[in-house]
């Protein structure tokens, strides 16, 4: 119903080692690789820095973010690549003007990824699995250092999550604070982003690791289900009755990674949210009297959001994370610094659903 604007290196170090490599593998053929990729890295980095080709981003799983990522950086004359898992997504993103690849990294017999030996930037957004880990990192390590081993890449960012930090009863949380996941999810994003972290350093590249609130933007927001009269995802349905939440408008998140580019500091982690950490019931409210404002009628008292189902009870997950670190050290000013901003913004390029 919305206007559709997004109009072999590898694990050589122990951490990763251990943490994805099973026993068995070929210790003495992996060191080799790695030592043949150290030599061409070192041999390469003044051709990095005098380079006159264009910057090239390679974005691991195109989905929401790195669909309205890749658009800002191809206006600003980057060339952007990436993968998904579909032929229809395939089209849908190449009609945009991206350079695709099919990729479904839960496929340990997927080997592709040719364009990332041109990459000079990549951004890793695909899920971890729950009792495997990161798929990349475990299923396509000697893909993924072939790849890599011509020295191209500059910088190297993985999207996590504040799910991280675990329960902490409601108090305010920095990127210092201990974390302690309490989901089997949020383990494995933790695992992950230790992964992606030894990985970067090992190949001499800036990484870093850019935990996310939960994500909103055109087409995926309290107004489209609303509007959409749609049901709630599980991860919603699981937010639904706490009293904090850390979101964060998809706009926001692009201009923290590119930030992060363009001020790079190796080994950071940056949490990316609003200032408002907020209840869901809150937000839904807000966004049925926007909708309600702007198209009486429209919303059906049986809608899947009724408030009784947002104000139910439930434990854990419960803090409000702090985004002082991506001011400070990367400049950023937040265009929507609450919900409200977001939403209102969002509705300003809704389509008229009666239409």
């Amino acid at each position: 119903m919305e206007l559709n604007y997004i109009s072999c290196l590898f694990l050589s170090s122990p951490l990763l080692q251990s943490q994805f490599q099973p026993l068995g593998v070929q210790t003495h053929s992996t060191l080799r690789c790695y030592l043949n990729l150290r030599c061409k890295l070192q041999s390469s980095s003044e051709s990095k820095e005098t380079s006159q080709s264009p910057k090239q981003m390679f974005v691991l799983g195109m989905g929401f973010v790195g669909q309205f990522f890749g658009e800002q950086l191809k206006r600003e004359g980057w060339d952007v690549c990436g993968t998904c898992t579909s032929d229809d997504k395939k089209k849908k993103l190449e009609g945009m003007g991206f350079d695709v690849e099919l990729f479904d990294a839960k496929d340990p017999k997927c080997r592709s990824l040719m364009s990332l030996e041109h990459a000079t930037h990549l951004l890793i957004s695909i899920p971890t699995i729950v009792g495997l880990g990161d798929p990349v990192l475990y299923q396509h390590r000697d893909v993924l250092g072939e790849r890599l081993s011509y020295g191209n890449l500059q910088w190297l960012g993985y999207l996590s999550s504040t799910s991280v930090y675990g329960d902490c009863g409601g108090a305010w949380v920095d990127e210092d604070y201990h974390v302690d996941p309490t989901s089997e999810t949020a383990k494995t994003r933790l695992v992950a982003e230790k992964g992606w972290l030894s990985l970067g350093h090992d190949l001499g590249v800036s990484v870093q690791v850019f935990r996310l609130g939960g994500i909103y933007g055109p087409g995926r927001s309290a107004l489209s289900t609303l509007i959409k009269q749609g049901s709630l995802t599980e991860s919603q349905t699981k937010r639904e009755s706490r009293q904090y939440v850390s979101r964060v408008h998809v706009a926001d998140i692009c201009q923290a990674l590119k930030a992060s580019i363009d001020i790079p500091s190796s080994g950071r982690i940056y949490n990316i949210v609003d200032d408002e950490p907020a209840p869901r019931a809150e937000v839904f409210d807000y966004a049925r009297c926007l909708v309600e404002k702007k198209w009486p009628g429209l919303i059906k008292s049986s809608s899947s959001t009724s408030r009784s189902m947002i104000q139910q009870k439930t434990k854990g997950g419960e803090k409000r994370v702090l985004n002082a670190r991506i001011k400070n050290e990367l400049g950023v000013r937040l265009l929507h610094p609450t919900y409200r901003s977001g939403l209102d913004n969002i509705l300003m390029f809704t389509k008229n659903p009666f239409q």
